[in-house]
């Protein structure tokens, strides 16, 4: 079982206000002036300033679409640095690639962050880890002709391309959205002559599944801080992990040993041509064989017999191909073919997919 350390920024501090009371002085006279200063609801979004979060009350439906510049060039999103690099060599001077690398909005670290009285809605704000990425996404957009989002195929991809297109002020519902399995010229090609809108329903998924992470783990991360270790998590995955493994041990410690044995033989024909053959049935019953000394009472009744082949039976039996890998199935062959760790198996894939150097071919990807 791995245990993943989950670090997500705190919440934003509040904006500094005005003092509440100003003085003004003219030549002929000195008067003060007061004025109330009246705090409203904030919503974190927009660029990360300082160590806390650049926080406006106008919400993301009211703000002023996105304004291009006609002759900027066209700024592609991806995920990875080494994936921009790839992509970019493909697409050419017109175009200008950067890396997300990863989401650079997230739930507080601080509070529950999801509102369950009003359907579970989640409160997101920019890391501010990220502010510098966030800043220079921010400048290269205001300089595009366009923006499309090529975040990774998946649910979590389709919700980094959600975050991007709010912070970034694109409008979701905009043909803003490229998808490619493969980091070839041909896939990238492709991708841009087809952009989509944002998949709502794959970022929901994604929203429930952190949502439900949340619940489950901030209630049980602390229980695990005071009775096993400071700063392990709980949550989905590693809370059904521990009842599978505990629900296993209980079935390994119940199992009572049964001894068993076989009974093989070694014959030869007249060709003399050998082959090994093992006991099954004696007089057309199944044998069931549990203790040496039956094993030897039977060894003992049949050692002396001659042995005839009565029948054979020639058949056709077809062999199909392992179906492609997926990620469980990669990792299994890594350490049972290569001796690799998971850790090992994921990162040379990851490098093969992103591409290598190949000769002549310049940066292909492989996989």
């Amino acid at each position: 079982m791995s245990i993943k350390r989950s670090i997500v920024i705190g919440e934003p501090k509040a904006a500094s206000t005005s003092k509440d009371s100003k003085k003004k002085s003219t030549k002929k006279e000195s008067t003060t002036i007061k004025r109330k200063v009246t705090k409203e609801s904030l919503t974190p979004m927009g660029i990360v300033r300082d160590k806390s979060v650049l926080q406006t009350s106008v919400p993301p439906e009211q703000r002023e679409p996105r304004v291009y510049n006609p002759d900027g060039k066209v700024l592609v999103i991806v995920e990875s640095p080494a994936k921009s690099k790839t992509i970019e060599k493909f697409l050419g001077p017109n175009y200008v690639v950067k890396a997300s690398m990863g989401h650079l909005r997230d739930l507080p670290k601080s509070q529950m962050g999801i509102d369950i009285e009003h359907d579970f809605t989640p409160r997101y704000s920019n890391l501010v880890t990220r502010k510098k990425v966030i800043d220079e996404l921010v400048s290269y957009a205001d300089e595009s002709s366009a923006v499309l989002l090529a975040t990774d195929p998946d649910r979590e991809g389709e919700a980094i391309s959600w975050h991007l297109a709010y912070i970034l002020n694109v409008d979701p519902t905009s043909t803003c959205r490229i998808t490619f399995n493969e980091i070839t010229k041909n896939a990238v090609a492709e991708a841009l002559e087809s952009p989509r809108t944002i998949d709502m329903n794959m970022v929901d998924a994604q929203q429930a599944r952190r949502v439900l992470d949340r619940i489950v783990g901030y209630k049980l991360s602390p229980l695990l801080w005071k009775k096993v270790c400071k700063g392990l998590s709980a949550g989905r995955v590693q809370s059904v992990a521990v009842r599978l493994i505990c629900e296993r041990e209980r079935e390994i410690q119940a199992f009572v040993p049964q001894e068993y044995w076989t009974i093989e033989g070694n014959f030869e024909t007249p060709k003399k041509e050998a082959f090994t053959a093992e006991l099954t049935h004696i007089k057309g019953e199944k044998i069931d064989i549990t203790t040496e000394s039956e094993a030897q009472a039977v060894v003992d009744a049949i050692g002396g017999a001659d042995a005839v082949v009565t029948n054979i039976e020639k058949r056709k039996r077809s062999r199909k191909a392992a179906p492609p890998f997926t990620t469980s199935t990669l990792q299994q062959d890594g350490v049972r073919k290569l001796n690799f760790g998971a850790k090992r198996t994921m990162m040379i894939a990851q490098h093969l997919y992103e591409g290598l150097e190949i000769g002549s071919y310049g940066h292909v990807g492989l996989i």
